[in-house]
């Protein structure tokens, strides 16, 4: 039976089944939830757009892309978006997918809270990017039809969505906030770890070991 959720068709594949419990098995509602809104409403922004990614790609992006919160790849700290990039990217590759489509999708995930440079590359970066600024934060929200807004969160509730998803990023980066550095997600760690204090640029130059 196709699954079809405010005009847009899940795509039946067997890559997209496994994901999708890839997903449920190893994170939790909120990331599960979160993570089929993006891809909902960045099909809903392709269409306005006339951007054409590929459905399954698209998928795998957005089910992977906040995966690296709650796993990391190995145990070498890396920012969390590459942590998700290596897990979509392995995941990928060890089902006989391109290396061109693991590395599109590696490339939506791993910049996928990068500001500016997404909506410059493939429809499936792009469009990654544009699901996630919606559904955290409201961006684009305005040009959606009501009717499709209310049957997404309706199949995909987002409760308490605020509070949990940057809980979520407080428990996902504490132990690593230096992977913070330049990145969005410092904001997340000054604001609710007490102590964290971000390195800035200028610090980073003053302090290299050279004499002037």
């Amino acid at each position: 039976m196709t699954d079809i959720i405010a005009g847009v068709e899940i795509p039946g594949t067997a890559a997209v089944a496994e994901a999708t419990d890839f997903l449920r098995e190893r994170t939790n509602p909120l990331l599960y939830h979160h993570s089929r809104r993006v891809f909902l409403f960045g099909s809903l922004h392709a269409r306005a757009r006339d951007l054409t990614p590929d459905p399954e790609l698209l998928y795998i992006s957005a089910i992977f892309h906040d995966t690296g919160l709650l796993i990391p790849f190995s145990g070498t700290q890396q920012r969390f978006e590459l942590d998700g990039a290596d897990h979509a990217r392995a995941f990928l590759l060890d089902r006989g997918f391109s290396e061109r489509a693991a590395e599109v999708v590696w490339r939506a995930v791993a910049l996928h809270t990068t500001p500016g440079i997404p909506g410059r590359m493939e429809p499936e970066v792009a469009v990654t990017n544009y699901g996630v600024l919606t559904d955290a934060l409201g961006w684009g929200l305005d040009e959606l039809p009501d009717d499709q807004v209310e049957e997404i969160v309706a199949v995909h509730p987002r409760g308490d969505f605020k509070k949990e998803f940057l809980q979520a990023f407080v428990d996902g980066l504490k132990n690593r906030p230096d992977t913070t550095y330049g990145t969005v997600n410092a904001d997340v760690l000054e604001h609710f770890v007490p102590g964290f204090r971000r390195a800035s640029m200028v610090e980073r130059i003053i302090d290299a070991p050279w004499p002037r």
